[in-house]
Protein backbone atom coordinates (compact mmCIF):
# COMPACT_ATOMS: atom_id res chain seq x y z
CA UNK A 1 0.00 0.00 0.00
CA UNK A 2 1.17 3.66 -0.89
CA UNK A 3 0.71 6.28 1.23
CA UNK A 4 0.97 10.03 0.97
CA UNK A 5 0.42 13.05 3.66
CA UNK A 6 1.20 16.71 2.85
CA UNK A 7 2.66 19.40 4.81
CA UNK A 8 2.79 22.81 3.52
CA UNK A 9 5.34 24.81 5.43
CA UNK A 10 5.10 28.54 3.97
CA UNK A 11 5.31 28.76 -0.27
CA UNK A 12 7.07 24.97 0.31
CA UNK A 13 4.90 21.81 0.09
CA UNK A 14 6.96 18.41 1.33
CA UNK A 15 4.88 15.54 0.14
CA UNK A 16 5.80 12.51 2.35
CA UNK A 17 6.03 8.76 0.31
CA UNK A 18 5.73 5.74 2.13
CA UNK A 19 5.20 2.12 1.05
CA UNK A 20 6.02 0.96 -3.07
CA UNK A 21 5.60 3.11 -5.52
CA UNK A 22 5.81 0.56 -8.38
CA UNK A 23 2.07 0.23 -9.30
CA UNK A 24 -0.05 2.65 -11.64
CA UNK A 25 -2.13 3.47 -8.65
CA UNK A 26 0.54 4.68 -6.65
CA UNK A 27 2.07 6.48 -9.16
CA UNK A 28 -1.16 8.48 -10.01
CA UNK A 29 -1.60 9.47 -6.10
CA UNK A 30 1.34 10.82 -6.32
CA UNK A 31 0.53 12.62 -9.81
CA UNK A 32 -2.60 14.15 -8.02
CA UNK A 33 -0.60 14.96 -4.32
CA UNK A 34 1.75 17.09 -6.19
CA UNK A 35 -0.07 18.45 -9.03
CA UNK A 36 -2.81 19.95 -6.40
CA UNK A 37 0.17 21.72 -4.78
CA UNK A 38 0.35 24.31 -7.99
CA UNK A 39 0.39 27.39 -5.61
CA UNK A 40 3.67 26.33 -4.31
CA UNK A 41 7.05 27.82 -4.61
CA UNK A 42 9.30 24.49 -3.92
CA UNK A 43 7.53 20.86 -3.98
CA UNK A 44 10.05 18.45 -2.08
CA UNK A 45 8.50 14.78 -2.51
CA UNK A 46 9.47 13.15 0.66
CA UNK A 47 11.40 9.43 -0.14
CA UNK A 48 12.24 8.56 2.81
CA UNK A 49 9.37 6.00 3.40
CA UNK A 50 9.60 4.80 0.32
CA UNK A 51 10.89 1.08 -0.17
CA UNK A 52 10.85 0.11 -3.87
CA UNK A 53 10.88 2.12 -6.85
CA UNK A 54 9.31 0.55 -10.50
CA UNK A 55 9.32 2.11 -14.26
CA UNK A 56 5.61 3.74 -13.85
CA UNK A 57 6.96 5.57 -10.13
CA UNK A 58 10.30 6.70 -12.05
CA UNK A 59 7.95 7.43 -15.65
CA UNK A 60 5.82 9.27 -13.06
CA UNK A 61 9.06 11.55 -11.63
CA UNK A 62 9.85 12.20 -14.63
CA UNK A 63 6.17 13.73 -15.53
CA UNK A 64 5.98 15.89 -12.14
CA UNK A 65 9.82 17.19 -13.14
CA UNK A 66 8.83 18.79 -16.71
CA UNK A 67 5.32 19.78 -14.49
CA UNK A 68 7.36 21.51 -11.99
CA UNK A 69 9.52 23.15 -14.63
CA UNK A 70 6.53 24.18 -17.30
CA UNK A 71 5.15 25.93 -13.96
CA UNK A 72 8.53 27.75 -13.19
CA UNK A 73 8.26 25.68 -9.80
CA UNK A 74 11.09 23.40 -7.85
CA UNK A 75 10.60 19.95 -7.12
CA UNK A 76 13.12 18.18 -5.35
CA UNK A 77 13.52 14.77 -3.96
CA UNK A 78 14.81 13.99 -0.24
CA UNK A 79 16.14 11.21 1.25
CA UNK A 80 15.71 8.15 -1.05
CA UNK A 81 17.05 4.44 0.36
CA UNK A 82 19.78 3.41 -1.05
CA UNK A 83 17.86 1.11 -3.23
CA UNK A 84 15.56 3.47 -4.94
CA UNK A 85 18.40 5.96 -5.00
CA UNK A 86 20.03 3.08 -7.36
CA UNK A 87 16.86 2.98 -9.34
CA UNK A 88 16.49 6.61 -9.83
CA UNK A 89 20.68 6.76 -10.80
CA UNK A 90 20.14 4.06 -13.27
CA UNK A 91 17.59 5.67 -15.22
CA UNK A 92 18.95 8.57 -17.50
CA UNK A 93 16.55 10.38 -17.24
CA UNK A 94 16.64 11.64 -14.03
CA UNK A 95 19.98 12.64 -14.02
CA UNK A 96 18.77 16.21 -13.48
CA UNK A 97 16.60 15.50 -10.42
CA UNK A 98 17.71 17.64 -7.45
CA UNK A 99 18.44 16.26 -3.97
CA UNK A 100 17.61 17.77 -1.32
CA UNK A 101 19.85 17.36 1.67
CA UNK A 102 18.56 17.10 5.31
CA UNK A 103 20.41 20.76 5.84
CA UNK A 104 19.10 21.96 2.76
CA UNK A 105 15.34 20.89 3.84
CA UNK A 106 16.04 22.48 7.16
CA UNK A 107 17.19 25.72 5.59
CA UNK A 108 13.29 25.62 3.55
CA UNK A 109 11.60 25.43 6.48
CA UNK A 110 13.38 27.83 8.98
CA UNK A 111 12.85 30.00 6.10
CA UNK A 112 9.41 29.48 5.50
CA UNK A 113 8.52 30.04 9.18
CA UNK A 114 10.65 33.34 9.56
CA UNK A 115 9.86 36.44 10.68
CA UNK A 116 8.27 37.36 6.84
CA UNK A 117 5.70 34.25 7.48
CA UNK A 118 4.83 35.48 11.35
CA UNK A 119 3.75 39.15 9.68
CA UNK A 120 1.01 37.38 7.18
Amino acid sequence: MFKIHIDEVGDTVIVECEGRLVRSDAAFALRNAVTAQSDARIIVVDLTGVTAIEGGGLGMLVFLQGWARDRDLKLKLFNPSRSVLERIERASSLQSFELASLDELMALIARAEGPQSLAA
